[in-house]
């Protein structure tokens, strides 16, 4: 594809220190599709995220978004262009209410009318936020916490969505949650990267995948074409627990 839409990571590389984490990541999404990045804990996923976004610095390659080099910008400036990161861990703020999450959200937007009208949109787009606006965020269940990063993420119009761990503790009835809510901005028309814990919805999900280790891709390619066989190599247990959990589920 041309890297004048969508996102093109060229030799990404991220040091920690004396430490190497990434090893020249290269991948590209296109835009409105989805990507799925999977890999064993310590494979570099969050690194990977972190970097796309500007929050870790790289020491080498580059990232084009709609055929702009954004590797050395800042992130604020990485969001304003209409990429949004959302952290591992919900990436809310807990002690302020619903509402005051997402105006926190709209600081980087124009005028009054322009926040108001993002707060809006993501509102309509999870209406039970809109039941609660005046709720403490902590006091949301985790599949509704959940929500609100979704919708705080919105609130900005954003082009691709970095989705990081957006299932990681929850009950099987909150990981349907958060699919239903990625599938919400999917349907908008978002580009997402998905780094996922849940190794099959993720692949169901999505339209492509890469798979890490040790800080380099090991496989990447349409996600119907991860067969177990390439799981099984790249992700080890957790690809064979992760199978017999999704046969459980379909005999259930």
């Amino acid at each position: 594809m041309s890297d004048e839409t969508g996102l093109v990571v060229d030799g990404l590389e991220v040091r920690y220190g004396p430490s190497k984490a990434l090893f020249g990541i290269t991948f590209e999404v296109k835009a409105g599709s989805v990507m799925a990045v999977l890999g064993p804990n310590g494979a570099g996923k969050s690194t990977l995220g972190r970097a796309v976004s500007g929050l870790v610095p790289t020491s080498g390659g580059h990232v084009r978004f709609n055929g702009q080099d954004i590797t050395r910008w800042a992130p604020h400036r990485i969001r304003r262009a209409g990429l949004t990161y959302i952290p591992e861990g919900r990436g809310i703020f807990p002690g302020l209410s619903v509402v005051d999450n997402l105006r926190m959200s709209t600081r980087q937007l124009g005028g009054r009318a322009e926040r108001q009208a993002g707060i809006d949109r993501a509102i309509e787009m999870f209406p039970i936020l809109g039941s609660r606006q005046g709720q403490r965020a902590s006091s949301l269940s985790g599949g509704e916490q959940q929500m609100l990063a979704m919708a705080r993420a919105l609130v900005v119009d954003p082009q691709i969505i970095i989705a990081d761990e957006m299932s990681l503790g929850l009950a099987p009835l909150m990981v349907d949650q958060v699919f239903e809510s990625l599938q919400k901005a999917r349907d908008s028309g978002i580009t997402i990267i998905l780094i996922e814990q849940f190794i099959h919805r993720a692949l169901a999900f999505a339209d492509t995948c890469i798979i890490l280790s040790r800080g380099l891709v090991g496989w990447s390619g349409p996600a119907k074409g991860a067969g177990q066989e390439v799981l099984d190599r790249y992700l080890g247990e957790a690809a064979t627990a992760a199978a017999e959990g999704a046969a459980a589920e379909a005999s259930a």
